[in-house]
């Protein structure tokens, strides 16, 4: 049985197989990615970054491309940071393929990277939140459609930096 360690380089994560032989990863500056204690203070200030930039890009990979694209939507639920798409569109069909992502957002001379999974939440009630807090997507989409889909980062790593000053990594 193949097993598959999950492996945040300096890149963002990836996969690494192991077809039933121990992994051994020779990537420089490469650390085992550890199981996160959600921390809502710190999706919180994720959030707000993204919510001041107004845009961000999130990241998916489809097989071996990467695709990128905007996104708008961060918002705060059962303390932890979600984000909405449909489950009609590629990016929903690259996050069940691989849950792995990056989001980057920049303003006033700093960025923030969140690298984690993204993990799809079904509840109506967490996807009644999401369209509560942004109204114009109700045009597009219903918490009781078959096509809103909300996912929240499990396991995320943020880093804000700038060009000349020291970059704050925290967890959530």
């Amino acid at each position: 049985m193949a097993a598959a360690v999950l492996m945040l380089s300096s890149c963002g994560p990836k996969r690494v197989a192991d077809e039933g032989q121990e992994a051994v990863a020779q990537t420089q500056n490469t650390e085992v990615m550890q199981q996160i204690e959600p921390n809502p203070e710190n999706a919180l200030k994720a959030q707000q970054f993204l919510k001041d930039a107004g845009v961000y890009y999130l990241a998916t990979v489809e097989g071996n491309q990467p695709r990128v694209r905007p996104f708008g939507t961060a918002e705060i639920f059962e303390g932890k940071l979600y984000i909405q798409t449909g489950k009609k569109k590629n990016v929903y069909k690259q996050i069940v393929a691989n849950p792995l992502v990056e989001i980057c957002a920049f303003k006033d001379g700093k960025w923030i990277r969140i690298s984690g999974e993204l993990v799809p939440d079904e509840r109506v009630e967490a996807k009644k939140d999401m369209l509560d807090k942004n109204e114009s997507l109700r045009s597009m989409y219903n918490e009781n459609d078959d096509n809103t889909i909300v996912l929240y980062f499990r396991n995320a790593t943020a880093t804000i930096a700038s060009f000349g000053g020291e970059p704050e990594t925290f967890s959530f």
